[in-house]
């Protein structure tokens, strides 16, 4: 094991990290400002890549440009899904909510099996096997694509929540949805397009992996686990933390598949899980709430 070949695999760790990232702050958003646990966040992310893939192939477009597809027929579907579901059981007990979303889940993925079958289908590129190299480091050209995409998602979100009437109006309802209400925010609408723009992130995070990633109605949870684990290492509810947790998850993994067998890679990742749930449940950047 080289010195060149570690600090190419952390890079590459590094920048599927980037993709971790956003999924995750789709995930956390909608918990976030709902307190709803979204347990079909993964087969969101199989519709991205679905969404993606059909694109590119009916469309003859670039599948990072099917990303901008993605983005609007997600947003479409998380907002329907949060409209005609979510709400009629916002205040229901929480098991209830689990329960939904993870039936909500198995539906899609058996709709996706009866539409396109089980089998893999994997995009390809013509860019796929392009390689950059510093020295004897190889960094994966389709990786670094799925990162900058995922990391300008990520920023135009964050100037949202921050630089614009919608993201106050967003943040109130998170923090204070009593007093948003008599402010004349019109609560309802903002939760609808809250889940429609955390679907929209599991969407462009899907499509921004599947020139790299076979696509099959089960993928979703090789990715929900994933975002689960970043959104409680960063702290539920919190977008920074999902960022940075994304970006060490990914590390994490890089690290394990250099150090353990294929199908052990991920026990690291989940070591670090255990570790903070136990010595700080709140995680990197969540708060206590009394």
């Amino acid at each position: 094991m080289t010195l060149s070949f570690v600090i190419g695999s952390l890079l590459n760790g590094l920048l599927i990290g980037g993709v971790y990232s956003l999924m995750a702050i789709g995930l956390t958003l909608i918990f976030g400002v709902m307190r709803v646990v979204n347990f079909a966040h993964g087969s969101l992310i199989m519709l991205g890549m679905y969404t993606s893939y059909w694109a590119v192939m009916l469309l003859r477009i670039d599948p990072y440009l099917s990303m901008l597809v993605s983005l609007g027929v997600l947003f479409i579907i998380g907002a329907c899904f949060q409209r005609f579901l979510i709400n009629p059981i916002l205040n229901a007990p929480e098991h209830n909510q689990l329960l939904l979303t993870l039936g909500v889940s198995l539906f899609m993925e058996n709709l996706a099996v009866f539409l396109w079958s089980p089998d893999y289908r994997v995009l390809r590129t013509s860019y796929g096997d392009v390689n950059f190299y510093v020295g004897d480091i190889s960094i994966s050209l389709v990786r670094i694509l799925a990162f900058v995409s995922a990391m300008i998602l990520a920023g135009i979100l964050y100037l949202v929540l921050t630089r614009t009437d919608l993201g106050k109006a967003i943040r109130a309802a998170s923090e204070e949805p009593k007093g948003a209400l008599l402010m004349g925010i019109n609560i309802r609408r903002i939760y609808m397009i809250t889940f429609g723009i955390g679907a929209a992130c599991a969407g462009v995070s899907g499509a921004a992996i599947t020139p790299f990633i076979p696509v099959y109605p089960y993928v979703g949870w090789l990715f929900v686990i994933t975002a689960f684990v970043v959104v409680v290492l960063g702290g539920m509810g919190n977008i920074m933390g999902a960022f940075v947790g994304g970006l060490i998850i990914g590390v994490a993994d890089s690290v394990g598949a250099m150090l353990l067998p294929g199908a052990m890679k991920s026990i690291i990742s989940f070591t670090i899980f255990i570790l903070i749930l136990l010595f700080k449940p709140t995680g990197l950047f969540g708060r206590r709430h009394d």
